[in-house]
């Protein structure tokens, strides 16, 4: 039976959501979106903070919420699921052990249990001796991991994490993320896990839902989405480039952009969309004879098959170096800084860029 059953439909002012969502017993699913997606909507719903419009949400053979008719809706108290956000929510005046035991007391555990409970969660999440301290006097990561705690002591059903990483550094960040990924496996608790980082869904998620706009754009194993984006976000989520245009025989185009198709080749005679996606490390950069776009169209060659003109729109830095955006169509580059103060890229400067034909692979919309 499946654990989390939802079909989800809110309608707001200029904005409606409507979104499946499923998970089997003791499965993570990752939940990914640009800001405003309808991301911490949807696990509202889930909660039962925010009301249906329309759909349901079933939790193994209960039906929490339906609608429109027969409306059902249960309080967010009594549905056995757990959220979680960014930031840890602890009661201020009781202690980490005093947090973790009032969820078990809440739930009906004794006095002598919770308390037994609540000492071997500290242990568990790594706070072992640290019990008797407030969460003023715990760090950020410290505070995350006793709210982990206090909602996996409980047994929850499902539980909701909505961006609970966001708001620490990367190496607490990186901490409490392991310690979700054992938690979670060891416990077998059904998780659906909002983020915007790649590195969350891969290090917790079997399955990958990616919601934009209000509608999910794409499902699927979390390696099998990332490797092949359906749309702009989640290649820039996985850290590739996207950009849309026809195969037709063994090549692939885009207004003056010849690409060899090779083994994605298509009928001769039919244009097929598809997207070319590939690393920007993969691509090849060069200054042009002219510093200006029409001098560039002047005095430069045709353009051969795997390389065009573009023009540098902005540099971002990165942890191996530099990445150069370029446009029509929007390409990034990944060099190294060196690199960069050779070619003296700056924006507005024409570019020629370069891609091999091993390097891209082909993605025709299913």
């Amino acid at each position: 039976m499946t654990a989390l059953d939802a079909h989800v439909v809110v309608n707001r002012p200029g904005f409606r959501l409507d979104a499946i969502v499923q998970a089997e017993p003791g499965e993570t699913v990752a939940v990914m979106g640009p800001s405003g997606a309808g991301k911490s909507t949807l696990l509202g719903v889930l909660a039962g903070l925010i009301p249906l419009d329309r759909g349901h949400v079933r939790l193994g053979d209960r039906e929490l919420d339906a609608a429109p008719r027969p409306r059902v809706r249960t309080a967010p108290s009594e549905r056995g699921i757990v959220l979680l956000g960014q930031e840890p929510r602890l009661f201020p005046h009781l202690t980490a052990h005093e947090n973790i035991a009032f969820g078990l007391r809440v739930h009906g555990a004794t006095k002598q249990v919770a308390g037994a409970e609540a000492d071997q969660w500290l242990w568990r999440v790594g706070l072992d001796g640290m019990g008797t301290r407030r969460p003023a006097q715990l760090s950020g990561g410290q505070q995350q991991r006793v709210a982990l705690a206090r909602a996996l002591a409980t047994s929850p059903a499902a539980l909701l994490l909505d961006e609970p990483l966001t708001s620490l550094d990367a190496e607490t960040a990186g901490d409490v993320r392991a310690l979700l990924h054992d938690q979670l496996a060891a416990t077998r608790t059904t998780a659906i896990v909002a983020t915007h980082d790649a590195v969350d869904a891969v290090a917790l998620a079997t399955r990958l839902i990616v919601l934009e706009e209000g509608r999910v754009t794409q499902a699927g194993g979390v390696r099998d989405v990332l490797a092949a984006p359906a749309t702009r976000f989640t290649a820039a989520v996985a850290g590739l480039n996207r950009v849309e245009g026809v195969l037709r025989g063994a090549r692939w185009t885009r207004d003056h952009i010849v690409l060899e198709a090779g083994a994605a080749a298509s009928d001769p005679s039919v244009d097929t969309g598809a997207a070319a996606v590939f690393r920007p490390s993969a691509v090849g950069i060069d200054r042009t004879e002219a510093d200006t776009w029409t001098g560039a169209l002047r005095l430069e060659p045709s353009i051969v098959e795997g390389e065009w003109l573009s023009r540098v729109t902005r540099l971002e830095q990165t942890p191996a170096g530099v990445r150069v955006r370029t446009a029509d169509p929007e390409v990034a580059v990944d060099v190294t800084a060196d690199r960069v103060a050779e070619l003296g890229l700056a924006p507005g400067l024409p570019v020629r860029l370069r891609l091999a034909a091993p390097d891209v692979r082909f993605v025709v919309p299913g």
